[in-house]
């Protein structure tokens, strides 16, 4: 049986989880308008490539974060399903 305490556990770690998704969304916003911005000021392009790198290392960490998240929300569904499932059980 899911305990009230399990449940908010899974409850975390989801929202953390969305919560890194956002953050590297915003990340990966700043780094293109800075890479944007290298480009059209002429940067070196030792420096443009490193940026585009990090650009880069940014873009690949979203479907990692979305390939954690699936997993951890479908636990959470199911002991949702579940815990009420024995709760109305136990009532009847």
């Amino acid at each position: 049986m899911a305990t009230i305490r399990n449940l908010k556990i899974k409850t975390s770690t989801c929202k953390r989880i969305v919560k890194e998704l956002h953050s590297y969304e915003k990340e990966i916003e700043r780094e293109a308008a800075k890479t944007v911005d290298m480009k059209e000021k002429g940067a070196d392009p030792y420096d443009l490539k490193q940026q585009e790198n990090v650009l880069a290392e940014s873009r690949m960490m979203i479907p990692d974060c979305r390939k954690d998240w699936r997993p951890h929300f479908r636990r959470l569904e199911s002991n949702i399903g579940m815990h009420i499932f024995t709760r109305y059980s136990l009532t009847f």
